[in-house]
């Protein structure tokens, strides 16, 4: 039997349950009853809060995409431990709904072709903003591997570049038809309710403009705490070079409309991806 490093989940129990059955059924119940029409993606963006709070932004965005079995997972680095720009290449995610292995070919591939990505387990192994979307993607496709990368760094031009480089890589090996790319953010943190909903339109038109320079601009301007901007940049340079043409917001909500506490609220948008044809 092959053996491999497992990283464990840390926030199953927390974030989402940690028992498989009560598990699938609270992402079933976050999806609309009937048939979906599915979007060959290239790429989406979706949230990292506890499932009660973004679950049902997440789900419902990834109900909404063909789920390839290659995902390039980007995601941005909360607790500061690590590289700034860290990549995982080998060994598996462990969640309640089973393993995802990670893509090894493919993971060193892009690690070769960077000059920011280091290979860096330290970056990953707390942090929850990659682990949560597994659960979600796996209740809709059981079988697909990933590569794991988690940034830290603010640096625009690096950003671009390590979403060019996975590009050119998915394009070198022939994998843009198999690989869907998934950045992982949450936006405005911890206003009010207005406020945020206001500050998150301008982030989402940069976004849904596929404008990662304008996204990074808005952010600025408007001080936006959106935790995923880097990893967001990162998978519309990527997106473009693979033929982006097209983005379209599924679901923003709030925090607030789960606690009815609009004082202080945390949005969460889920935005699809894709080419001219879906």
């Amino acid at each position: 039997m092959e053996k491999y490093k497992v990283r464990p989940p840390v926030v199953a129990g927390q974030f989402y349950s940690s028992s498989p059955e009560a598990l699938k059924n609270q992402i079933k119940d976050f999806i609309p009853a009937g048939e979906t029409e599915k979007i060959n993606a290239i790429a989406c963006m979706l949230p990292h809060a506890g499932y009660m709070y973004s679950g049902a932004v997440a789900a419902q965005t990834v109900n909404c995409v063909n789920i390839k079995n290659k995902i390039i997972l980007l995601g941005p680095n909360h607790t500061g431990n690590g590289a700034p720009f860290s990549i995982m290449t080998d060994g598996a995610w462990q969640t309640p709904l089973g393993q995802v292995k990670i893509d090894q070919p493919l993971a060193e591939k892009i690690l070769k072709s960077s000059k920011y990505l280091e290979d860096d387990e330290e970056a990953q192994a707390d942090e929850h903003s990659l682990e949560v979307e597994l659960p979600i993607l796996q209740y809709f496709r059981a079988d697909f591997e990933i590569v794991p990368i988690a940034l830290l760094s603010n640096d625009v031009n690096a950003l671009k570049e390590i979403g060019k480089g996975i590009a050119r890589i998915i394009l070198e090996t022939n994998l843009q038809d198999s690989t869907l790319i998934v950045a992982s953010s949450d936006m405005t943190h911890y206003e009010p309710q207005e406020q945020a909903q206001t500050k998150d339109a301008e982030a989402i038109k940069a976004i849904l403009e596929l404008n990662g320079d304008k996204l990074m601009e808005t952010i600025r301007r408007l001080d936006i705490s959106m935790c995923g901007y880097a990893p967001a940049i990162a998978m519309l340079s990527a997106a473009r070079l693979l033929g982006a043409k097209n983005a379209k917001l599924i679901k923003y909500q709030t925090s607030g409309e789960i606690t009815q506490d609009m004082r202080s609220v945390v949005g969460y948008a889920g935005i699809i991806v894709y080419g001219r044809n879906k």
